[in-house]
């Protein structure tokens, strides 16, 4: 996923405030499974529903107004009920800006934890 840096994004020093980030890597989970033919909206609408559980960012070099940043992201381990992505994103030098990993845990509409259905868990892989 690509991801311009607007000046919205920064803080006074002019790069990207640290929590930013996190909408980013949200984005680009959303893209991740949306190209996988596995809407959001439409698991969320059946009972099937994502929480993050964990977030790791190691931060590797700031990006700054008017770059342009390339999301990369992949499934790690997935087991019954959480699915662990992996990210890195990169500017447009391709230098790597930070490095993250989130766990999301599958819950119903009352947010108990429940088994990831096996044909998400085969789209997803």
């Amino acid at each position: 996923m690509k991801q311009r840096i607007y000046y919205h994004h920064t803080d006074c020093g002019g790069v990207v405030y640290y929590a930013n980030y996190l909408n980013f890597l949200e984005e680009a989970r959303t893209e991740y499974f949306a190209l996988k033919n596995a809407s959001i909206k439409q698991l969320a609408d059946s009972g099937i529903m994502f929480v993050v559980s964990r977030q790791e960012i190691d931060y590797k070099f700031p990006a700054a107004y008017g770059d342009e940043l390339e999301i990369q992201t992949q499934v790690g381990q997935m087991t019954g009920v959480r699915i662990e992505f992996l990210h890195e994103i990169y500017n447009q030098e391709k230098r790597l800006i930070i490095k993250a990993k989130t766990i999301l845990v599958c819950v119903d509409k009352s947010l108990k934890p429940q088994a990831i259905p096996e044909d998400l868990r085969n789209k997803l892989a």
